[in-house]
């Protein structure tokens, strides 16, 4: 008995692509109550904290990836000595200016972003999106040259490592804010393995920069442990893990099986206005499930002492496609915005070319969430709406680019802005055009509102989930300071009724199919 239970447990703890280790899952919750114990254990041996986690993070993305935490190794290992020459060949060509007396800052900043330094950074480049490209992109390109050439194309066998999207983004921000200037570069490889591996933020975000980041790892080497019912952030912290879980664990994975997943496989099946349903359920699924996700992330780097940057920002709310993208997966467009968008000119030369600039960087957005012409599409489709948006606004207008309509017209802005988002989610979510094209048809030819009152009865519940994550997207900020402050007042009681209650929840309403996160395979 004893041996089967051993051998069980072993199971467990061995890769299994089927099963990717989830923040959702039981056993993540026993190796997470494990890891605590040792993390608080080693409070005051910072080096060995940071080496525990490291370690930990890197089972976790074999959990995740099998093999493929090698692919993580060398990320890290050449972007670490890259940043290391960067940084040294720009204090080499810096020292040189200063040598020659240059006076001309346009010059002395020429010299310092050296030669050197460019090839360096170009090489990082080279290593991190050519990892990125053959894992992600090797079949999507290779596919559409062979349509061009009348080829006859089998996809190769290349297995897609979870999260490569995110840490190789995350990896590759370092070396070139070293090449700007912003950084130095880390001198510590532990310091830089923690970082890029942070097991909470590594296979679907937030996108973390080493700026942010690095300056709380020197903080942890000067602080110790503080018990959790005097700490504002270990509550808030619980509180960001359980509105994640009931996010993800809840609504997303209940509305996905019981609704949206049914629609979506057969929308011929069903009454355009049943299809136009399942998009709203598609477009809250994705939200919960994806900011739950980054919820679960957030709140465990703070129980771990570490704040990460919000990802949602109540992205429903957006009055505009603009004021969309500055409220859903901030840490994406955020890294768009700064290492694509401005580097392209921005909006400095000119509006002809701030539109096609704006085009190009949502266009790779989307490129950049999957290797198909949906995504595409889908990307696409977002640059050009958010170029109409700032034609409207801004040239036909005269509107400020920080305005925001009030009353009624913010009313009918936001429920424009919602469908079109919905909308854009058919390419999203659809595996192929004719999938797109089937659901639009069902909608426009065969509406049937008469049905309507009978899906809401036999679907009541996937509805009432519906509205509950409409009405907790719709909580101000103040409510959730508000539990956050019940948290800190209850300390570990209060946190512990609270993952009690909600743990049971997911138990009650969970199925026995493991729904991974739909970010895990960007």
């Amino acid at each position: 008995m004893t041996g089967e239970l051993i051998e069980k447990i072993l199971t467990q703890l061995q890769y299994n692509p089927k099963e990717p280790l989830m923040f959702s899952s039981g056993l993540f919750l026993i190796l997470f109550l494990f890891l605590a114990f040792f993390y608080m254990l080693l409070r005051g041996k910072a080096t060995w904290r940071l080496l525990f986690v490291t370690l930990f993070s890197y089972y976790f993305y074999y959990k995740s990836s099998g093999l493929c935490f090698l692919l993580l190794a060398l990320v890290t290992a050449t972007d670490f000595f890259l940043g290391k020459a960067i940084g040294k060949a720009r204090l080499e060509a810096q020292q040189k200016a200063k040598g020659e007396q240059q006076t001309s800052e346009g010059e002395q900043q020429a010299e310092v972003r050296s030669t050197k330094a460019r090839w360096l950074l170009g090489l990082s480049i080279l290593v991190d999106l050519g990892l990125l490209f053959y894992f992600k992109y090797t079949n999507f390109f290779a596919s559409m040259i062979s349509q061009a050439i009348n080829g006859n194309f089998q996809p190769w066998d290349i297995v897609l490592p979870v999260g490569i999207s995110f840490f190789t983004f995350k990896s590759l921000s370092y070396t070139i804010d070293v090449y700007r200037g912003k950084m130095k570069p880390v001198e510590s490889f532990l310091d830089y393995a923690f970082f890029v591996s942070f097991f909470p933020v590594l296979v679907a975000g937030p996108i973390t920069r080493a700026t942010d980041f690095m300056p709380q790892i020197a903080q942890l080497r000067q602080k110790g442990w503080q018990w959790p019912s005097k700490n504002l952030e270990w509550s808030r912290g619980v509180y960001f893990v359980a509105t994640g879980l009931i996010k993800k664990a809840v609504i997303s994975d209940y509305i996905s099986q019981n609704f949206v997943d049914r629609i979506f496989d057969n929308p011929t099946l069903f009454s355009g206005g049943e299809v136009l349903l399942g998009i709203y359920g598609y477009c809250v699924q994705i939200y919960c499930d994806f900011s739950g996700y980054s919820d679960m992330a957030i709140g465990i780097a703070l129980l771990m002492g570490f704040s990460i940057p919000m990802n949602f920002d109540a992205p429903f709310k957006a009055d505009s496609m603009s004021n969309f993208w500055r409220r859903w997966h901030l840490s994406l467009s955020s890294w768009i915005r700064d290492y694509i968008y401005i580097p392209l000119g921005g909006s400095r030369k000119g509006k002809v070319r701030m539109y096609l600039n704006q085009m190009i960087a949502m266009t790779l957005c989307g490129l950049w969430h999957g290797a198909s012409l949906n995504f595409v599409v889908w990307g696409g489709l977002h640059g050009a709406l958010v170029c109409i948006h700032k034609f409207f606004s801004q040239t036909i207008l005269h509107h400020d680019r920080k305005y925001h309509p009030a009353g009624i017209r913010r009313f009918f802005a936001v429920l424009l802005t919602f469908h079109l988002v919905c909308f854009t989610w058919l390419f999203f979510r659809c595996p192929d055009f004719e999938g797109v094209t089937l659901m639009l048809t069902q909608m426009f030819t065969k509406f049937n509102p008469e049905v309507l009152p009978d899906v809401f009865v036999a679907y009541k519940y996937v509805f009432a989930m519906i509205l509950l994550a409409f009405i907790t997207h719709a909580l101000p900020t103040s409510f959730e300071n508000r539990m956050v402050r019940w948290l800190q007042k209850g300390g570990v009681v209060a946190a512990t009724i609270l993952m009690v209650l909600v743990i049971y929840l997911v138990i009650q309403v969970k199925s026995s199919d493991v729904q991974p996160f739909i970010y895990f395979q960007f």
